[in-house]
Formats: structure tokens, sequence, C-alpha cells
């Protein structure tokens, strides 16, 4: 049984790239597919024993639920006995992720309530195939699936209307928890959870751009609001949802026993009435740190920094995105605020996160510890210091 002081009272983590979302390319659905781009399915090893060199030991990783089920009902296990394999000989205990932006393909989209049941059953599989995890990040960034599938329009389903988005967001939402209550009554897991972090700032004080920005907050905010029983920010988004499913969201609904996970990067900064000023990283860090405060004076929940990286910054500018977001986070913790960790994302550089995978080239995104070449920059033996240091490393 999983007890939550088990999870380190501040851990540093690296995560490896997973996602796989459809995209359209040349008017064609196209399987977006980190793993294949990075070359991890040949260097699942190497890449996790480089990890472990970081002295890391704690990891975030998941397989493709597409390549775990490859027909309905029918599970591949293969990659994931070779994962546990290689995290074991590295010394790492791993975070599990179960779906990272992608469905198998025999599923249309996230708007369709369908595959909710079909990830409940391949979450009881996968609980009764492996009985050692007890850390579960179950859905990756749930709000972040939902707004680029549903509401964005850029990923899997291709739809961009409000009600789409409120249905998507409740399915992914609803998956989510459904995994949680199965973990938890299974082996009392841990929920440590990732979701992609707004950041909105009013870059003028006219009472539109102020209200515009309260709006963004709020519908940035409807992910945690679901999840943890909060009334929504935006009462009538949700109106179009069958009442049922929302009582039995409200009914799974969590506020304990659980690692709340804020993804953020440079561009989750997001200038609202005008021009992007050309912020620092210092000032980038300090804009986040007071959003995090707000945020957590609303929910009151432990918290990590499940995501972080310099994406949209030059590479040379992650030593200083580093050391910002570290001493930003030792001034919460002395602020009282209860910060459990931070993990890189991720162990490599990705491919076509400039565009948010919208456009499949191959592009090289650099943010990684170790480059394309997994070669490691300099900022890896930053990170080391970091993750090999004393406590009180942190100073703010």
């Amino acid at each position: 049984m999983a007890k939550f002081a088990d999870f380190p009272d501040f851990v540093w983590s690296i995560g490896e790239e997973g996602s796989d979302p459809i995209v359209m390319r040349r008017g064609e659905r196209f399987r977006q597919d980190q793993f294949a781009q990075s070359g991890h399915d040949q260097n699942m090893e190497e890449d996790l024993a480089a990890i472990a060199g970081l002295g890391v030991s704690i990891v975030r990783y998941g397989t493709p639920w597409r390549l775990a089920e490859p027909r309905p009902g029918v599970y591949d296990w293969s990659r994931w006995d070779r994962a546990f394999s290689a995290c074991d000989n590295a010394g790492l205990e791993p975070i599990i992720e179960l779906l990272h932006f992608g469905l198998p393909d025999h599923y249309s989209g996230f708007i369709e309530s369908d595959w909710v049941d079909g990830f409940v059953s391949y979450v009881l599989a996968f609980l009764e195939r492996y009985d050692s995890p007890k850390w579960f990040t179950p859905i990756n960034e749930p709000g972040i699936t939902a707004r680029f599938s549903a509401r964005y329009g850029m990923w899997n389903d291709m739809v961009a209307s409000a009600e789409g988005h409120a249905q998507a967001l409740a399915n992914v939402v609803q998956a989510n928890l459904e995994a949680v209550d199965l973990i938890r009554n299974d082996r009392n897991g841990l929920w440590i959870s990732s979701e992609g972090f707004d950041i909105p700032v009013a870059v003028s004080d006219t009472p539109d751009v102020v209200a515009e920005t309260a709006r963004e907050r709020a519908l940035g905010w409807l992910v945690w609001d679901l999840h943890f029983g909060v009334e929504p920010g935006i009462a009538e988004y949700f109106d179009m949802v069958d009442t049922r499913q929302l009582d039995r969201i409200r009914s799974l609904s969590r506020s304990d026993r659980l690692v709340a996970g804020l993804d953020v990067y440079p561009i989750s900064v997001n200038a609202i009435g005008g021009e992007r000023p050309n912020w620092s990283p210092r000032q980038l860090i300090r804009l986040a740190e007071e959003e995090i405060e707000r945020w957590h004076d609303r929910y009151d929940q432990p918290f990590w920094i499940a995501e972080t990286s310099n994406l949209t910054l030059p590479v040379d500018q992650q030593i200083p995105w580093l050391e910002e977001f570290s001493s930003a986070l030792g001034r919460l913790r002395l602020n009282g605020r209860p910060v459990r960790g931070m993990c890189w994302y991720s162990r490599g550089d990705q491919f076509d996160w400039q565009t948010a995978l919208v456009e499949p080239s191959g592009s090289v995104t650099e943010v990684g510890l170790f480059d394309s070449k997994r070669i490691a920059r300099p900022v890896a033996n930053r990170f080391q210091e970091l993750a090999s240091g004393p406590p009180d490393i942190l100073s703010p």
C-alpha cells in the first residue's frame, strides 16, 4: 500500500516525452510519435540510464496506450515489461503515465465517450498485471488534451467549439478520475498529476482586458474545478453536458492523497490585450510565481512542477530558466506553499513542438537535457548539481 509520506518532500525528476496525438498532414490524419522520432524505442535502456546518471531516482514515464492495446481488449505488454526492467536496472521508480494526448486507432476522438470505458478496462488490466507501481499520472494534461482536440481544433477530433470542448473535457476528467479511483481501491496508489498551467497576464488595465484575463484564467482552471469538486468558475460552461455525467464526476472528485502537477513553460505566460512584451526568464518566472500563488489560494493542494523547460526560449537560456525557477520554488516553500518537486521535461530534445505538433516536419525542438544525438548539454550538469545537492539547495 502506498503511503502519502512515501512521496519525497521534494523530488527532482525528469520525463521522457511520448506524445502521440493525431494531427493533419497534407490533408490526411497523421499520427505524431515522439518515441519513434527521438529514437527512444531503440534506446530505452540507454535513455533511462542517462536519467539516473543525473542523480534522479524518480522518472515520469509512459508507453502510448495505442501500442499497449493495438486492438480492442487485446493487450501487448512487451513495451511496459521492457520499460519496467529498464527502470529497475537503472534504479528508477516511475510515475506511471497511461495516456499522453493520443487514443488507440479504434477510437474516433475525445468528444465521443466510448473510449472512457475502454480506458477503464485498460487501467484494470494494467493493475492486474503490474502490482509494484504506486505513483500514477493516469492521463497527462487532461485539460490540454481536451483543449487542443476540441477547442482549438488542432489534434485528434479536430473540433473547435465550446460545446465540443466542454464534452471532451468532461470525458477526459471522468476517465482520469475513474482511473484514480481504481488505483486507490487496488493499492491505495497516489495521484501525481500533470496539467498545463495557463498564466494570463493583462498588458493593459482597461475593463475589457481585465475581464478577458479573468475569463481565460477561469477557462484554464475548469479542469481543476472538475477534478477537485469545486464549483466551475464559468458556471454555464457545462450546460450541454449530461447531468448524469457531471454527477458521476462530482462523486469521483478528489482533494486528498494527491500532488497536483503544474506544467510551466515560458510559453505558458500569455499576454492579454496587447503585444507580448519581451519578458526575460526572471520576469516570466515571477509572473508564474504569482499565478501559482493564486492557484494555491483557490485549491489549497500540494503541488509540483510536473513539466518545465526552455520551450520557446533559445537553448542558451536553459540554465537561466532552471536557476530562476528553482529560486522561485525556494521562495514559494519559504512562504509556506507546499511545493513537492520539479520535473525537467524532457530528457532529450522533442520534435515539432515549435508548432504544438501540428506541422509534422520532424523539426527538432531544443529543450532536452540531452540533445537529439544524446549528448548532454550544460544544463544537464546544473540539473545534476541540484538533484544531488542537499535538501536546502533551493535558495530564494
